[in-house]
């Protein structure tokens, strides 16, 4: 015997404010809200949570920006004697840097692709757990294009990047630093 709301669908061509006023007048003790209203009003907690969740993506890419520096890193000091060996044969640092970088951008292109698969699967097992723990067809995990599309191409920049910075800080030593044999 009570509610919290109610929605009315008008006729097509009955103007909204002319209802509202209508129903206000015959309705006692009730707020009538245009949809607008009320959807600005009731979607300040998905609000607040849609920030929350906006930081946490930011300090999670800012985290994962530095694993990924310091695996690219890791990974081209451990190629410190190819390198070496390409500029002792006379391939010139540009040509190794850029060969480097490709590289990272295979490597980066592969993880995104890894990672746009890890993330459809996680996002259809959160809705099918959920859809079946709550008897509903919501949709509790959405993967767009749009969030795809962000994803691949941040992961293609952040790999590119953190080559390019770990290749720079490789070819600019002497070969024979590379090589182990000079200090």
């Amino acid at each position: 015997d009570r509610i919290d709301r109610a929605a009315v669908l008008l006729q097509p061509g009955v103007n909204p404010d002319s209802a509202r006023v209508l129903l206000g007048r015959t309705a006692f003790g009730y707020e009538l809200h245009g949809t607008a209203a009320l959807a600005s009003s009731s979607s300040t907690t998905f609000l607040v949570v849609s920030r929350f969740h906006r930081a946490i993506a930011i300090i999670s890419v800012l985290a994962s920006a530095i694993f990924l520096l310091c695996l690219m890193l890791l990974k081209v000091d451990a190629r410190r004697q190819d390198v070496a060996m390409l500029r002792f044969i006379g391939i010139s640092r540009r040509t190794v840097f850029i060969a480097l970088l490709l590289e990272a951008g295979v490597i980066a292109a592969v993880g995104g692709v890894l990672g746009i698969g890890i993330a459809a699967l996680a996002s259809a097992t959160v809705n099918a757990f959920y859809q079946q723990a709550f008897a509903t067809t919501l949709i509790f995990s959405l993967l767009t294009w749009r969030t795809i599309a962000e994803a691949a191409l941040l992961g293609l920049v952040l790999g590119l990047g953190a080559g390019a910075l770990a290749a720079w800080r490789l070819v600019r030593l002497p070969p024979l630093t590379l090589w182990g044999r000079a200090g």
